[in-house]
């Protein structure tokens, strides 16, 4: 049973007494209410398109929320209540979580609307005069009526019901403060700053689809000495180095894209191109970011999980204190810098590879492995000839800017794709 069905089945009385429907995920939903006509069919889905922009602009406000609060949670809830609205009103599939009564006529771009809104403001609520304007804005477009106001009612409840549902899900707890270890390969605070580590909770944050963030925890990673561990920091020694001669200007020029902007992010971005370019229905907008962002949200918990349960050091740790443990394939170098700044968290598994793998195989899921794409970061674009390749660059990346190993992104990859495959197959 996933963490999300476990959720349900300790809410059924609640739900049922709200007039509520809440299938198990992937199940045939059952609910007294009739099938509504569907409103969505000729419906755009570049409303979607436009809440999802805005919860990126919120989020580029460093004071929008708790630097403790990982923001793919964000996306998650926002891109849950849009699909959950839509197909309340639809029934053309199986809700997320939850089935709210529809009249007939009910619009559900409407709904999709007023939950995105109710989201946002619940979420950010210093936001709120611009998340205001922005749905005027997408109403102002549609003629008042009773499918219009039957749609808001839809979006509400959604809203409401999912805000409260992911109410007590520990992402608000305090992160204990990290104590780094003393011995070879254990994870400690990094140069040239040494900021402290945020997420050490987030693991154990409860997933969207996902039972638990230990679902799919990887193994231990090769121990510091062995030939396997000793050739993958000597990589990293010379494609990372700031100085390094071995590193191509086009690997220097992608290690620099991939690090530019948030990583989740950035595939968000590739979602909102390929629903725009395809002028997407409804439908199909709400399914490609309710997806994309639960697959994220899930990754994110699962990879934290694994990252403090076994707390490896980064490679410029390992590579200055190289000669101070009993590694004899790796010669240290105290004075050794990574051509960017390192992330402050442990570093197996590796982020961009979890994230870039999940998204990647969320998206090659509905639109096929061979689609040509560019990616665009701070100004600067990119070009791929499908999902696999940008995903493959991304994590690539995190080597020749100094952040990982190859073996915490072999394992980062594992673990996008697990993650992404149990929620599209529950979606």
């Amino acid at each position: 049973m996933c963490g999300k069905q476990k959720t349900l089945a300790a809410l059924t009385g609640t739900v049922l007494a709200a007039g509520l429907t809440s299938p198990a995920f992937g199940s045939t939903a059952i609910t007294a209410v009739p099938p509504t006509t569907s409103t969505a069919a000729n419906a755009s889905g570049a409303s979607v398109v436009a809440w999802n922009r805005e919860l990126i602009t919120i989020l580029g406000d460093p004071k929008a929320q708790p630097s403790t609060v990982q923001p793919t949670r964000s996306f998650a809830i926002l891109q849950a209540a849009e699909y959950d609205a839509v197909v309340s009103i639809t029934r053309a599939a199986p809700p997320y979580v939850f089935s709210v009564p529809a009249p007939q006529g009910a619009r559900a771009d409407v709904a999709a609307d007023q939950a995105a809104h109710d989201v946002l403001v619940a979420l950010y609520p210093t936001k709120r005069a611009g998340v205001d304007r922005q749905l005027r804005s997408q109403l102002s477009a549609i003629a008042d009526g009773t499918g219009k106001q039957a749609g808001i009612g839809v979006g509400t409840a959604v809203a409401r019901r999912l805000i409260s549902l992911r109410s007590d899900d520990g992402s608000s707890t305090e992160p204990p403060q990290f104590t780094p270890g003393g011995l070879p390969g254990d994870y400690r605070r990094t140069p040239p700053d040494f900021p402290a580590p945020v997420f050490t909770n987030w693991g154990s944050v409860k997933p969207f689809v996902l039972a638990s963030g230990s679902q799919f925890r990887p193994a231990a990673p090769p121990a510091v000495g062995t030939a396997e561990y000793s050739a993958a920091l000597n990589e990293v020694k010379s494609l990372g180095s700031k100085t390094s001669t071995t590193r191509t200007p086009d690997q220097t020029a992608a290690a620099k894209f991939w690090a530019a902007a948030p990583v989740w992010n950035v595939w968000n971005q590739v979602a909102q191109g390929l629903v725009t370019s395809e002028n997407a229905s409804l439908e199909k907008a709400v399914k490609v970011f309710a997806r994309l962002d639960l697959s994220l949200a899930d990754t994110a918990i699962a990879m934290y999980d694994a990252k403090y349960a076994y707390h490896v050091w980064r490679p410029v740790t390992a590579i200055r204190l190289g000669d101070s443990h009993d590694s004899p394939g790796t010669v240290g170098d105290p004075h050794w810098t990574p051509l960017l700044p390192t992330a402050p968290d442990p570093s197996y598994p590796g982020a961009h590879g979890a994230l870039s793998q999940a998204a990647a195989t969320t998206l090659a899921g509905l639109y096929g492995a061979q689609h040509r794409l560019t990616v665009t970061s701070k100004g600067v674009t990119r070009t791929f000839a499908g999902f696999q390749d940008a995903a493959t660059e991304a994590w690539l990346s995190r080597v020749w800017s100094g952040q990982h190993t190859s073996i915490d992104n072999q394992v980062g990859r594992q673990l996008g794709t697990q993650v992404a495959e149990f929620v599209a197959h529950d979606l």
